[in-house]
């Protein structure tokens, strides 16, 4: 009777070491603009290193991370006890995991896994001006004209991003080829494709459609916007990130989703999207007083999801 009693113990822990073995490993990639190192704003950078524990991110594509008291993404990086690759022109990756290797022009990192897996991990900051929909608006920025037409904006989005895209794109396919999973989080200072639709436009929330460049490239070559993936209808779900220092209404701005964390595993890998941010009226996951000019945006990937 002992004995019965052992074998069917030891079946049923096989078992539950099955279940749980069997679960699959996920991961949460979060992006992040600083606004000059995060203490900008007057708060500490400790209040940036809440916005990181707040969203459970275990990677964080970082912009803007120059301060006055240097590069800020390696003292976050030594707060939070994570690796840190700077990839020059104010951004980094900081990383829970080990960071085993990059990209030759910096534009990807790889990250080993606990389970071994190696993961590229990109991340970009594209060029600020022109501003279409700024340039749309009619609201003065940078010495640019005022434009009126989906053509246009195409053309000035083009003139401002379009080489940094090429450039990021021409290591992001490689990896793309290889089969590693790829990630890509960035600030790209223009909206997307996936939101400036024709129906967001009939209903008055946007001024025209724009089927906007750098998204739909990215996108194109087989990268998929984990907040979209989520949240399919931008008229439910704005995930608005540009800004919240002004109101929605204020005239002379423009709120936007312009922040991104995409990958290339299929859709139904995406276990959760959120913004990270100053508020419930505007973010999912919420850290006051929130100390940058951008919202965040967190993904939550299962990892080896067949399509």
């Amino acid at each position: 009777m002992i004995r019965m009693f052992l074998i069917l113990a030891a079946i049923f822990v096989g078992l539950d070491s099955v279940s749980q073995g069997s679960e699959l490993p996920t991961l949460r990639v979060m992006t992040l603009n600083l606004y000059h190192g995060g203490t900008r704003l007057g708060q500490p950078l400790s209040q940036t290193v809440k916005a990181v524990n707040a969203a459970k991110a275990d990677v964080v594509g970082l912009q803007e991370t120059e301060s006055g008291n240097g590069d800020s993404s390696i003292q976050l990086a030594k707060m939070l006890k994570w690796h840190c690759f700077s990839q020059g022109g104010r951004t980094s990756v900081i990383s829970k995991y080990p960071i085993v290797g990059n990209t030759p022009a910096k534009w990807g990192v790889h990250i080993q896994l606990p389970d071994k897996t190696v993961v590229h991990v990109y991340n970009a900051h594209f060029h600020y001006v022109p501003y279409q929909p700024y340039q749309l608006a009619n609201i003065p920025y940078g010495d640019f004209p005022f434009i009126t037409t989906e053509k246009e904006a195409i053309h000035w989005a083009n003139e401002a991003r379009g080489g940094q895209v090429t450039r990021m794109l021409s290591e992001l396919t490689v990896s793309l080829k290889s089969g590693v999973p790829c990630f890509l989080t960035g600030d790209f200072n223009e909206p997307s494709h996936q939101d400036w639709t024709t129906a967001v436009a009939d209903k008055g929330h946007v001024p025209i459609k724009v089927a906007y460049p750098t998204t739909s490239r990215i996108t194109k070559v087989g990268m998929v916007d984990g907040f979209r993936a989520a949240h399919h209808d931008p008229l439910l779900k704005t995930g608005w990130t540009w800004t919240p220092t002004t109101k929605s209404t204020d005239p002379d701005d423009r709120h936007d989703r312009i922040d991104y964390v995409l990958s290339s595993l299929p859709s139904n890998s995406v276990k959760f999207a959120g913004v990270v941010g100053e508020s419930k009226e505007n973010a999912d996951i919420v850290v006051s007083p929130w100390p940058t000019d951008h919202r965040g945006v967190v993904v939550e990937y299962q990892l080896n999801k067949k399509p």
